[in-house]
């Protein structure tokens, strides 16, 4: 089996950022990954610690969310965000959430809880479970879903970390509490990832146009698709390592 893509999402449900290469670290999320995250005006959330996604502005609950791309200037700490409905913008998530306000506006729902502040947790990041996962796709997984769906679905859907090639559809649900050997580091396999109405949406318009939580439930009788991961020893990946289930 193959890394086949590497993603990393520095402002948490806003924007995905192709890489080549990452070096992760024992015990810590990718870095820059979900690093920053949108709290809306009622959410508890203050920054200091981990939180809930009910804590957030989040693709389930807006979906155009879902068409934003985003890139990272790691030595300027500035982001660059893009949308089909919206002009670039680049910003400091630090110090510039008030534009960042301003330009989200019109994408999220306006009867609903609104984004009121960008929040920050360095090194575990803001992910979906309450440790510092990394999240792993199967390419051969979504292959089964796009045929289900009768289309090609953009694998964009599901905002993994790292996809993999070379691998059965499914294979991966077998491997919880499995180690792997990824590249130079070494993960463990925690649980699958139960999806939401996020994937749902199209990537590129931010517009639910496949059920795919419906898909997967009437298909394969669960809603997972990939699996989190912790990582246990650090080292580099890049596409093409290879990915061993020890």
């Amino acid at each position: 089996m193959q890394v086949s893509a590497l993603y990393r999402h520095p402002l948490k449900s806003h924007g995905r950022e192709a890489l080549d290469a990452v070096t992760l670290s024992a015990g810590l999320s990718m870095p820059f990954d979900r690093t920053w995250a949108v709290a809306h005006d009622a959410s508890k959330a203050d920054g200091t610690e981990w939180a809930p996604c009910a804590n957030f502005s989040r693709g389930s609950k807006a979906p155009k969310l879902m068409a934003i791309n985003a890139v990272l200037n790691e030595s300027t700490g500035q982001l660059t965000l893009t949308h089909p409905e919206r002009p670039d913008l680049t910003f400091a998530p630090d110090s510039e959430g008030d534009r960042f306000m301003d330009w989200v506006a019109p994408l999220v729902p306006q009867n609903r809880a609104l984004p009121d502040r960008i929040l920050r947790l360095d090194n575990r990041g803001f992910t979906d479970t309450d440790f510092a996962s990394i999240s792993l796709c199967n390419t051969a997984s979504h292959a089964a879903v796009s045929e289900k769906a009768g289309q090609d679905l953009s694998p964009l859907r599901w905002r993994g970390n790292i996809w993999f090639k070379g691998a059965e559809a499914w294979e991966e649900l077998n491997w919880i509490g499995k180690e792997l050997a990824l590249g130079e580091a070494r993960l463990t396999v925690r649980e699958p990832i139960l999806r939401c109405l996020a994937t749902t949406a199209n990537p590129e318009t931010g517009v639910r146009d496949v059920d795919t939580l419906a898909l997967l439930n009437s298909n394969w009788d669960h809603q997972d698709f990939g699996i989190y991961a912790e990582v246990t020893q650090a080292g580099r990946v890049a596409l093409g390592d290879t990915l061993v289930v020890l």
